[in-house]
């Protein structure tokens, strides 16, 4: 219900909006000497921003899309005209992806990152305003910090997010989206750095305001690529264009000219640092990792905005060829693996010059022991996970220095009780194991679900699909790998109930996310609904599918991937993973039996009698009894009706189903009532007794017994890059509690 707020363009800017009211509140409560020049920025951003949901018309101009439009305002439908007030019964529903708890968080997450980024822009506009060239960075660098922090803890949530719901069984895929988002946090990280050098050494003032002018302009333009329909079908991500295209343009060439004009306007005041900097000194090592994370940023902007360049190019009349990359995941990444290799490296050097100041000698003393403590480390790890790629190695390698390098700072800064400093060093950390986790997830995946039965389940699945899924029937195991896999049937959740509830054990009703118990709701021998009850279910549509894990015959875990069958997206289906310290098991469904309308098979008929084996659908059957019942559910007996129950079990490998099918007989009418087994694929009815000769004639149809086409895979360290990312933001928020602190400090000797 919450998602639903921001699932469309309209929610995202009032979310946008609501984000920049509560920062500007805050900066006005607490500086009031930059409030002035600062809150006119704000206004003017807000001023767009509101523009955007305005939904005024006038003539062929088109202003804004207003959130309180009625779908009679909209569609020129019949059943308007006959009845204005008409509301559809259903509507098409939140879109499935976004029924998680990670879309309760991460868009508002993401979009308190967006609008952070105005605050050191504004501060920066506002100091070439009042002509204070450097002092709008005191203020500007916790803000800074936070914003970056905060993109970051977006971009993280994102990637969980796609990892725990999405099937495509990774975290980043390089979505013209997802890029348009990691750009900007990439110039701002930079800009942080060389915000810090300036107020440490007096230099980098200039590329500072590039950095962060850049940084909140690529926001915007993130903003146009998503919401203005340009990227078309090259991202899962972007909204259609609802005639906002123009708006999102000028809105972000606004700034720019305004941010292109103050800057020239007093380049020439701004000041510079005469000093040269040495190899040596802490400020070219600065600019270095600045250097080269702008360098990331525009490795990926360029291909990113491939679909910009044929608009433009098709604007004027021409003809474009330029096709975003085929394979996004391995172009992206075969530039940033490299990128991020050396800024694993610089972070670990580039401490030591930060905290003293080197010669070359000194420089060697100092990182001697790092480089040996790393390589150890380093040969453990590719030992341990054997790692054999010289490419991974060298990830390996550049991981584990940055991680002791900087480990190494951060005790010493700990030996003299200033925690407050270890900000950058936590930061620093948290990369180097980042780097090392995505290296083994991803790296080294490993399928275990290798389809060895040479059959191809969908004949539109491309050869990899086809390779990595397997068949589950139902109840019988197959081995993958060191698994014995078991498919168990379909199961629902329902509220006030603990656990996973059999499918088969409810009738759904006509009420929304309602069911009848068929039976008692059990687990742990506890009754949580009687038979007969009425069940709420936790949204209907979802289907969780039993996965049992053996090893030597002992059931180690069970999994519940769940799937939803969806109108116009097709299946739906967000996966379940078994969690180890070293790795997780990631288990999802690529196709399901639908049993919902299912096609039976001819009638047959059997005759049997009690105490008789027979064939059903392959399944050995055994007829153990016919009883007389007095009452029967959902159908009251009246004086005279003779209802018979026949008892049938089926073994089904190691499971014994029992059918039920009931003969009724109520004067000189007869009454059959079915037995259903979806599972099995059968349903049975009792046609005809023949008491003379002791036999009952079974009414049997089939079909396809139930299955799952599923998907499982082995994540090793997995867990390294979550940790690796909580560090990180560990370090950013230490950082911003210093900075802020320092603020404080000089706010109250008069100095804002």
């Amino acid at each position: 219900m919450i998602s639903s707020f921001w699932e469309g363009q309209e929610g995202a800017f009032i979310l946008w909006i609501f984000w920049d009211v509560v920062l500007g509140l805050v900066i006005i409560n607490t500086n009031k000497f930059w409030e002035g020049p600062v809150m006119l920025v704000f206004m003017l951003v807000q001023a767009f921003l509101v523009s955007m949901i305005l939904g005024i018309v006038i003539g062929d101009l088109k202003i804004g899309s207003s959130p309180f439009m009625l779908l009679r305002d909209v569609s020129e439908a019949p059943i308007f005209q006959i009845n204005p007030d008409f509301v559809p019964e259903d509507g098409t529903g939140l879109n499935p992806l976004l029924q998680n708890i990670w879309m309760v968080i991460h868009p508002p997450t993401l979009f308190l990152g967006y609008a952070s980024t105005l605050v050191p822009f504004a501060f920066l506009m506002a100091g070439l305003t009042l002509k204070r060239y450097s002092e709008w960075i005191r203020p500007a660098l916790p803000w800074a910090i936070f914003s970056a922090m905060i993109l970051g803890m977006g971009i993280i949530m994102g990637a969980y997010w796609a990892y725990v719901t999405l099937n495509f069984g990774g975290y980043w895929n390089w979505d013209p989206v997802e890029n348009a988002v990691y750009v900007p946090w990439l110039i701002m990280v930079a800009a942080i750095h060389t915000m810090i050098t300036f107020k440490k050494s007096s230099t980098a003032l200039k590329t500072s305001m590039i950095l962060v002018i850049g940084s909140f302009i690529l926001v915007l333009y993130a903003t146009f690529l998503v919401r203005s329909g340009v990227l078309g079908d090259s991202s899962v991500h972007s909204f259609t264009d609802l005639g906002l295209s123009g708006q999102l343009l000028i809105y972000m060439l606004f700034f720019l000219a305004i941010a292109i004009f103050l800057t020239a306007k007093e380049w020439k005041h701004i000041p510079t640092s005469e000093k040269e900097a040495s190899v040596y000194s802490r400020e070219f090592w600065i600019f270095i990792g600045a250097t080269t994370l702008a360098l990331m940023a525009f490795q990926v902007i360029v291909p990113t905005s491939i679909p910009v360049y044929n608009a433009i190019i098709e604007m004027f009349g021409g003809l474009s060829n330029l096709a975003p990359p085929a394979d996004q995941i391995g172009f992206y990444t075969k530039f940033q693996l490299w990128f991020a290799v050396a800024l694993a490296l610089l972070t670990g050097v580039g401490q030591y010059f930060w905290w003293n100041k080197m010669t070359k000698e000194d420089l060697k003393n100092a990182l001697v022991t790092p480089y040996i403590i790393s390589m150890v480390l380093a040969a453990v790890i590719i030992t341990v996970g054997k790692v054999y790629d010289v490419t991974y190695i060298v990830i390996v390698l550049a991981g584990a220095f940055t991680i002791v390098a900087n480990f190494s700072i951060l005790v010493k800064l700990l030996k003299h009780k200033t925690f407050k400093l270890a900000g950058g060093s936590l930061a620093h950390i948290g990369l180097g194991m980042i780097l090392i986790g995505i290296m083994f997830s991803s790296g080294y995946s490993d399928t275990i679900s290798i389809n060895m039965s040479g059959l191809t389940y969908k004949k539109d699945w491309e050869d990899d699909l086809n390779k990595e899924n397997v068949l589950l029937w139902i109840n019988k195991p197959l081995q993958m790998k060191d698994y014995d896999v078991v498919y168990r049937g379909r199961y629902k959740k329902v509220v006030g109930v603990p656990d996973y509830v059999k499918a088969d054990a409810m009738e759904s009703l006509d009420g929304v996310n309602q069911a009848l118990a068929l039976e008692n709701i059990e687990v742990k021998d506890k009754v949580y609904f009687q038979k007969g009850d009425t069940l709420k279910l936790v949204l209907e549509e979802n289907s969780y599918f039993k996965v049992e894990y053996f090893q030597e015959d002992d059931k180690k875990f069970t999994l519940y991937p769940m799937s939803q069958p969806n109108p116009t997206m097709g299946l739906i289906s967000s996966p379940d993973s078994k969690r180890y310290l070293t790795k997780d098991l990631y288990t999802h469904v690529s196709a399901i039996n639908d049993y919902e309308e299912p096609e039976w098979n001819d009638d047959q008929f059997i005759n049997a009698a009690p105490g008789e084996q027979f064939f059903i659908n392959d399944f050995v059957t055994q007829f153990e009894s016919a009883d007389v019942v007095k009452e029967m559910d959902g159908i009251p007996l009246e004086e005279g009706d003779i209802a018979v129950q026949a008892v049938l079990t089926i073994m089904d490998y190691d499971v014994k189903k029992t059918l039920k099918p009931v003969f009724l007989i109520r004067g000189n009418q007869v009454g059959k009532v079915e037995h259903i087994d979806h599972d099995l694929g059968i349903k049975v009815e009792v046609d005809n007794i023949v008491p003379e000769e002791n036999k009952f004639v079974f009414k049997v149809n089939t079909y396809q017994k139930d299955y799952v086409v599923m998907k499982a895979a082995v994540k090793p360290m997995i867990n390294v890059l979550w940790l690796g990312t909580i560090i990180m933001l560990i370090g950013f928020s230490v950082a911003i509690f210093r900075r802020f602190d320092e603020f404080q400090k000089m706010k109250a000797k008069g100095l804002e």
